[in-house]
């Protein structure tokens, strides 16, 4: 009993310690602990217990568990002659048996339409000349050149796309291996969705032989892109398309790659994505797959790429350093001029929950420029009903007397018929702010010419991620994907949690909408009473060729339990939720991944053959 004890008392001094360290106000303390004891001692303990320690990221899945999947995936069939596919490939200094195995890749694949042209950056090390020699004069479709003085990564790469003829160019790194059916994969995308860009999934090749770290990409994410060149390898373009943009750019050597599919994109470029490992990334000593710190160039390459390519399409945007190497983040300008922020809480009661809510959002709100519409759903005890009309005394804070049957939609729309602001946003009376930038971001990325919906990274109470984009199909119907890990860059899978990213839905937790675009998409749908019209909203918004974005660097606290009792949701919202969240539930989210499992919130890889 007394080593019990002993462990809660410490737990309470490491949680409040952790509390501490992450911003949170004793009175925040106070009131978590509050709500946690009206559930009982034993949710109390529960809580502290789980609070005290902190998140950790997931472990990566083993080479063998891996393998194991792989032996179940079937080959990419072979299309018909299409045309010549060219792969280009820079050298410099490759050692022999590296430069052997990628060239080997590609005489093994299954769509023989293919030439190999290689420019060698002016080796010094022997063995580079004498194994292209031999090469050239087994291999009728290998081409190469040579430079006599070093010219760098994109020049070199330009000199090799010169000696290509083909209709599509795609790039092999001198260390790197292709899957057998890569080009036959990347050929068949080309010519079944048109596309001028085409990328694939990739793994990572260690120095043990076995493949490890496979990354499942989403479909193409523009928002993702700019956060993070994920595209990362196979990336195949149409010939025409990086002649037309200039070949690469030397000024941007480490991160000409990124560049290049940035200017591509900017002229109008579309972009395909073939979800399957068809690259093996070599990871050794100096590889950036191995050691992302061997080039800190590079991250400044493509920071400068990446500003080029923004305040083209937003004037007065700018690109920042992410918290992590090769991450950016970028602000735009749209929420500079202070437009009025509407921020509409429907609540009944709940005080402890609501004026929690409240005091965190005047104490905590960076951005002022907002007006809190309370939406009052019937509350009846005296305390809510006090503090109510004292707070309606302020300015900013208006209550609309909503004395009618529950239904999150209509409640909304009442309110937002009612607000003043440019922005609104959709705010549950359970949340806490805890970022004093989180309006400002939100406000930005919604006033968005290409932005329909926002929505911020919520996390629960132990601080642990609560909701970070909602994956369509994800438990049968839609899921906060990520939900119970930690808020931690770590690409396990899939990507990172904390990086800003297009996805088809938000939840209506915090949703942040322009007034203009709210009221063009016709607002919530009233059929839904209690859940779905957030995804709803969403997915409207997606028909529209609007995005639907996780702003990851705006973060609160939502006081939700981790479970939900699918008996408080109405029949008729299941029965609308099929008709609305369809194709995407039976068929897949082009923002998650097909060789992941749907029946998991953590990424975790697919069972059944594909």
């Amino acid at each position: 009993m007394l080593t019990k004890v002993r462990s809660l008392l410490n737990a309470v001094y490491r949680s409040v310690r952790r509390a501490q360290e992450q911003g949170v106000t004793a009175e925040a303390i106070l009131s978590a602990v509050r709500r946690a004891a009206a559930k009982g001692p034993r949710h109390l303990v529960r809580k502290i217990m789980a609070y005290s320690t902190a998140p950790q990221a997931l472990p990566q899945v083993e080479p063998d568990e891996y393998a194991r999947w792989r032996s179940t995936q079937s080959l990419v069939p072979v299309p018909a002659d299409a045309g010549l596919i060219s792969i280009v490939m820079p050298v410099c200094n490759t050692p022999e048996v590296f430069l052997r195995e990628a060239i080997a890749s590609v005489e093994a694949q299954t769509y023989s339409h293919w030439e190999l042209c290689v420019h060698d950056d002016a080796s010094d090390q022997a063995h580079v000349a004498r194994i292209l020699g031999e090469l050239s004069a087994r291999l009728p479709n290998l081409k190469v050149s040579r430079s006599s003085v070093r010219q760098g990564i994109a020049a070199t790469t330009n000199a090799a796309v010169s000696l290509a003829q083909g209709r599509w160019i795609t790039f092999l790194d001198h260390d790197d291996l292709l899957e057998p059916d890569a080009l036959a994969a990347v050929v068949a995308s080309h010519i079944q969705t048109g596309a001028g860009i085409v990328y694939t999934d990739h793994d990572v090749l260690g120095d043990d032989g076995n493949l490890r770290h496979p990354y499942f990409k989403p479909d193409w994410n523009l928002d993702l892109f700019l956060s993070q060149m994920y595209l990362g390898h196979l990336t195949s373009f149409e010939a025409q398309l990086v002649r037309q943009a200039g070949g690469l750019r030397s000024g941007c050597d480490g991160s000409q790659d990124y560049d290049l599919v940035l200017r591509c994109v900017a002229a109008g470029a579309t972009v395909a994505h073939v979800p399957r490992v068809l690259y093996h990334w070599r990871a050794h000593a100096g590889s950036t797959a191995a050691n992302a710190d061997s080039k800190p160039y590079a991250h400044d390459a493509g920071r400068r790429a990446l500003q080029d390519h923004v305040v083209k399409r937003h004037a007065g945007a700018r690109v920042d350093d992410g918290a992590n190497l090769f991450c950016y983040d970028v602000r735009y300008p749209y929420a500079d001029r202070g437009p009025l922020a509407s921020i509409i809480i429907p609540t009944r009661d709940g005080l402890d929950l609501l004026r929690t809510c409240v005091e965190s959002l005047y104490a905590k709100t960076q951005y002022r420029d907002f007006e809190i519409i309370v939406v009052d759903n019937g509350s009846t005890e005296p305390a809510t009903l006090a503090w109510l009309e004292g707070m309606s005394r302020r300015d900013s804070f208006r209550v609309i007397a909503a004395d009618v049957p529950f239904n999150w939609s209509a409640l909304n729309n009442l309110a937002a018929r009612e607000a003043r602001g440019e922005v609104l946003v959709f705010l549950n009376n359970d949340t806490e702010i805890i970022d004093g930038e989180w309006l400002q971001r939100l406000a930005e990325n919604a006033l968005r010419p290409d932005v329909g919906v926002c929505g911020p990274l919520l996390l629960y109470g132990d601080r642990t991620i609560q909701h970070a984009g909602v994956v369509l199909g994800m438990g049968g119907w839609a899921d906060h994907v990520f939900k119970g890990e930690a808020p931690v860059h770590n690409q396990n899978l899939f990507v990172s949690p904390v990086l800003q990213r297009q996805v088809l839905a938000v939840t209506g937790a915090c949703m942040v909408v322009a007034r203009e675009t709210f009221e063009a998409l016709g607002g919530f749908d009233e059929s839904f009473i209690v859940c779905g019209s957030d995804v709803e909203l969403c997915l409207r918004a997606y028909a529209r060729d609007l995005a639907t974005v996780y702003v990851a660097r705006s973060v609160m606290i939502h006081h939700e339990s981790k479970t939900r009792d699918p008996r408080a949701i109405p029949e008729s919202d299941f029965v609308r939720s099929a008709q609305a969240y369809s194709p995407y539930r039976e068929e897949g989210d082009p923002f998650f991944s097909p060789n992941l499992n749907y029946m998991a919130s953590s990424p975790r890889l697919r069972e059944e053959v594909q």
